[in-house]
C-alpha cells in the first residue's frame, strides 16, 4: 500500500505522525511511503532524513491525497482538506469527532475509512503525558509577574512558602503534571472520582501529596488557598454543568493561574476557551487562564518521537492486515474507527450529534470472530442505530 504522511497545518502545530525511523519500518514491510514536503522539518526531521529512510517527497498535500491509499497526520482535518478525501481511502488523525460535526460530515460524504487516533491507545497517548508535563511548565510560566501572575515560585525560597497546586483528574495527563510539579517542590493536591487511583498515588508519593474526591464542593473548599489549578478532566460532552464556574474564580487571589489542559468544548471550566501559542493567556475574574489546545506542539521533537513510535503498530496493522483484520486483533483500534464508507461508526459522536451509527464489528462483518476486548472510549452511550 501507499502510505502518506501529511504536514500538520493547524495553527501552532509542529508535530509529525511518522518520523524517518517509522518510515524505515514501513518501507521494510514492503509498502511505499510518501512524505509531504517539510512535514517533519519543525520537529527536527528535514526532507533529507525522510529520503534516506526510503520515502518519496511530495511537494503538495494534494499529491499525498491523490496518490496514497492511507494518509495520516497528528491533529484533526481542516476544511481545505475535505474536498481531497476519497472513497475507500484510509484516514488517521486525532479527529475528535464528537466535537467537530462539520469534519464528521466531510468524512461521511467522502465515504472514506477514518480512524480517530485519540481512542486507539491501550496505555494512554504520549500526547497526554506531554500535555500534562509541559502544561505544568506553562502554568509556572503564567504565574510569573511579567505574565500577569502573582509571582509565586513553585518550590518557594528560604522564608517564603511553596505554591499550592490543585490538579483535577488523575489520568495520564494529571499524573504527568503531578510528576513535574511535585519534583519542583509544589504543595500538590490531586482530585479524582476514582478512590483507587487516589490511594495508588498517595502510596506512590509516600503521602507527600494530598488527595480528595473531585466535585464542585471540594474544589470550592480549597480554591481560596490555591495558587494554580490544572484541569486534566475529560469532561463528558453532553454535560452542561461545570466543575469550576466563573463565580468560583472569585474565591482565588488575583493573579492565580488556571491551566485548562483538557480544553474540551464544552468542558469542565466555564471560563475556558481555546487559545494558541502566539497569544496563550487571558484573564477572567482576576485569574490568569492558559488554554492552549495543542500544548504538546511546543515540544514537537520529543512528542513526535514518542507518539510516532506508539502509532506505528496501528499503522503497520492497517497496512499489513487490512482494516477488518486490524479491528479484529485490537479492540482499541476497533473502537477508534470513526466512519466507514459513508457510515458513522463512533458511538460518542452519534450521541452528541444525534446522528445514527453502526457498531464497527457489524459494519465490518466481524461480530462472529474472536475479537480483542476494549472498554468503550467514553461513558457516553447511543442507541441511535441506522434503520435496517
Amino acid at each position: 500500500m501507499k502510505y502518506g504522511i501529511l504536514k500538520d497545518i493547524k495553527e501552532g502545530e509542529f508535530r509529525v505522525i511518522s518520523t524517518p525511523a517509522e518510515v524505515m519500518s514501513i518501507v521494510a514491510a514492503g509498502h511505499e511511503v510518501w512524505a509531504e514536503h517539510d512535514c517533519g522539518k519543525a520537529a527536527g526531521f528535514p526532507d533529507e532524513k525522510y529520503i534516506a529512510a526510503g520515502a518519496k517527497i511530495a511537494m503538495t498535500k494534494e499529491e499525498i491525497w491523490a496518490n496514497c491509499d492511507m494518509v495520516a497526520k497528528v491533529k484533526e482535518f481542516t476544511p481545505v482538506e475535505y474536498p481531497l478525501m476519497r472513497e475507500n481511502q484510509i484516514i488517521l488523525g486525532c479527529i475528535h469527532p464528537a466535537g467537530h460535526p462539520e469534519e464528521v460530515d466531510a468524512l461521511l460524504k467522502s465515504k472514506c475509512i477514518a480512524f480517530t487516533a485519540e481512542d486507539a491507545h491501550r496505555y494512554g497517548s504520549p500526547n497526554c503525558e506531554a500535555a500534562g508535563k509541559q502544561g505544568a511548565l506553562f502554568g509556572l510560566e503564567s504565574m510569573l509577574t511579567i505574565n500577569g501572575g502573582k509571582g509565586k515560585y513553585v518550590g518557594g525560597f528560604a522564608g517564603a512558602p511553596r505554591m499550592n497546586v490543585l490538579i483535577l483528574g488523575c489520568g495520564v495527563v494529571g499524573q504527568g503534571a503531578l510528576e513535574v510539579l511535585h519534583a519542583l517542590g509544589a504543595n500538590c493536591t490531586v482530585m479524582d472520582i476514582n478512590v483507587g487511583i487516589l490511594r495508588k498515588l498517595l502510596a506512590q508519593y509516600n503521602s507527600t501529596i494530598s488527595t480528595m474526591l473531585c466535585n464542585k464542593e471540594t474544589i470550592s473548599s480549597v480554591l481560596p488557598q490555591t495558587d494554580m489549578v490544572l484541569n486534566c478532566v475529560k469532561w463528558p460532552k453532553e454535560r452542561k454543568d461545570f466543575l469550576i464556574d466563573k463565580e468560583m474564580l472569585k474565591l482565588m487571589e488575583p493573579g492565580s493561574v488556571l491551566v485548562d489542559i483538557s480544553n474540551d468544548d464544552p468542558g469542565a471550566i466555564e471560563s475556558s476557551h481555546e487559545t494558541h501559542h502566539d497569544n496563550p493567556r487571558y484573564v477572567v475574574n482576576g485569574v490568569v487562564h492558559y488554554c492552549v489546545s495543542n500544548i504538546p506542539g511546543a515540544v514537537a521533537n520529543t512528542t513526535s518521537v514518542a507518539y510516532a513510535a506508539e502509532m506505528l503498530p496501528m499503522i503497520m496493522s492497517i497496512l499489513n492486515d487490512g482494516v477488518a483484520e486490524c479491528c479484529v486483533r485490537d479492540g482499541f483500534y476497533r473502537r477508534s474507527l470513526t466512519t466507514y464508507k459513508g457510515y458513522l461508526t463512533h458511538e460518542e459522536t452519534s450521541a452528541i450529534q444525534n446522528k445514527p451509527w453502526i457498531k464497527p464489528e457489524d459494519i465490518l462483518e466481524i461480530a462472529d470472530r474472536k475479537l480483542d476486548f476494549a472498554p468503550p472510549a467514553t461513558v457516553t452511550r447511543s442507541t441511535n442505530f441506522y434503520k435496517k
